[in-house]
């Protein structure tokens, strides 16, 4: 087997690149880098910036006193040779859990104590970061920013409880075995409590997606071309825009169509953000996985959807598998901003992702036989299902004429052309001038 220390981790776009010309394999990805399985008892995590690799292992090596903490075995450049856990994270462990147990609620606070004795600033853990090994025994993974911020409570352990409904009780032990702990906490809170409206968020850009600060404990759900979503109660998320003006286009349709089954509810307002309800469940995408064909049920749904959207004003008819939620009250889709501003007639998207899934064929079919008039306009001209077809799929400008992104960029380039022959055109023009000029003066003499 190839040695550990020729797999490539580098930053994409959207998550981590890859490249692993070795037989280990990949058990963890995260902001930092990734984590490789080498062993029954070992793992080796290889980092995307030698600078975060030095931090993390100069927080283990500091930590190495700490039963909670991982052995380390090896150091490099890029890497870090670790102690590895054959075992459930917290979040696992405590799953169906009404009321956490006492005992790992001790536990814990001694290893939340025992990180402050050893001058760690960040005091804190999301559960996901820490393993339960048989008699609940605790082990903390990622260490990165362990002397770097300053977290003087368990934001992000708490933050975890309350979404999986034991913070409460998490809380009222606390409360119990250590007194002062817990006033220290309240006190925290009452001088730094949240306000959602003034959480930082900056566009990326033309094509890029949003920046949000990582400082920010809130729970991040989602960010995207145009906003960042964070959950700030078991009913309720906001969304933060980077750009007033996309907040306005967003608030605009949600606001005008809140008798719609799918849109979801909206609480509150303001120029950068819109407080609506959290969506409980799967998003369509991650359902469908689990499914061998498409029931007529789920293709109705989208049928209903989509010719909903028509019929109330909505110009950007489509409903990607991953921006419909499947709730306890049906299907709810997100992310409008372009639904009045766009004009697109057809769901080219939901085709590409039912395409994907293998269910694009069986769908309209099924529309066929439910609404032959909807098949017939969506089918009238060739449905593109690769990216590069999408690349070049229908829009229309503001006055309604069908153009072509493809013909946009020619046009681009046409245009671009011509300038430059025109200047060639000029820069001739202007040496034959010369010429003859410096011709003329030459005859006078």
């Amino acid at each position: 087997m190839a040695d550990y220390k020729s797999i490539k981790v580098t930053k994409g776009l959207k998550t981590l690149d890859i490249d692993n010309p070795t037989d280990y394999p990949l058990i963890g990805m995260g902001a930092q880098g990734a984590v490789f399985k080498i062993s029954e008892d070992k793992c080796v995590k290889i980092y995307t910036d030698p600078l975060q690799a030095k931090m993390e292992a100069e927080a283990l090596k500091a930590g190495q006193h700490l039963s909670f903490f991982p052995k380390v075995f090896k150091t490099g450049s890029n890497f870090i040779e670790m102690e590895y856990f054959n075992a459930p994270t917290l979040k696992e462990y405590l799953r169906n859990c009404t009321y956490i147990p006492e005992s790992i609620t001790k536990k814990l606070l001694d290893v939340l104590r025992e990180m402050k004795k050893t001058k760690f600033t960040m005091l804190d853990a999301p559960l996901r970061h820490i393993f339960v090994l048989e008699n609940e025994e605790l082990k903390l993974i990622d260490h990165v920013n362990a002397f770097k911020r300053n977290h003087p409570i368990p934001l992000k352990l708490l933050r975890d409880l309350n979404i999986i409904l034991l913070k409460e009780s998490f809380l009222s032990q606390v409360k119990k075995l250590e007194p002062e702990t817990f006033e220290a906490w309240q006190k925290y809170f009452n001088e730094n409590s949240f306000d959602y409206k003034n959480i930082p968020v900056y566009s990326g850009g033309s094509g890029k997606g949003v920046k949000v600060e990582s400082s920010v404990t809130q729970t991040l759900i989602g960010s995207g071309h145009q906003g960042a979503v964070y959950r700030v109660a078991e009913d309720k998320c906001v969304k933060i825009y980077g750009n007033p003006e996309h907040a306005k286009q967003e608030k605009q349709v949600l606001m005008s169509s809140q008798k719609l089954s799918f849109i979801p509810k909206v609480y509150e307002t303001g120029s950068n953000y819109v407080l609506m309800e959290y969506l409980v469940g799967p998003d369509l995408n991650t359902f469908l996985k689990k499914q061998s064909s498409l029931s007529n049920d789920i293709a109705r749904r989208l049928l209903d959807i989509l010719t909903t959207m028509k019929k109330n004003g909505f110009k950007q008819i489509d409903a990607p598998l991953r921006h419909i939620f499947v709730t306890n009250n049906g299907f709810k889709l997100v992310d409008h901003v372009y639904s009045f501003s766009r004009v697109q007639e057809r769901p080219l998207e939901l085709f590409q992702n039912l395409h994907e899934r293998g269910f694009l064929d069986s769908f309209l079919e099924q529309v066929k036989e439910m609404d032959p008039k909807t098949h017939a306009e969506w089918t009238k001209t060739p449905i593109p299902l690769t990216n590069v077809e999408m690349a070049i799929a229908e829009v229309k400008d503001s006055k309604g004429n069908r153009i072509s992104k493809k013909d946009k960029k020619d046009s681009g380039r046409k245009k671009g052309h011509d300038n430059k022959r025109d200047s060639t055109r000029k820069k001739d023009n202007g040496r034959k001038k010369e010429h003859d000029r410096k011709k003329g003066s030459g005859r006078r003499k």
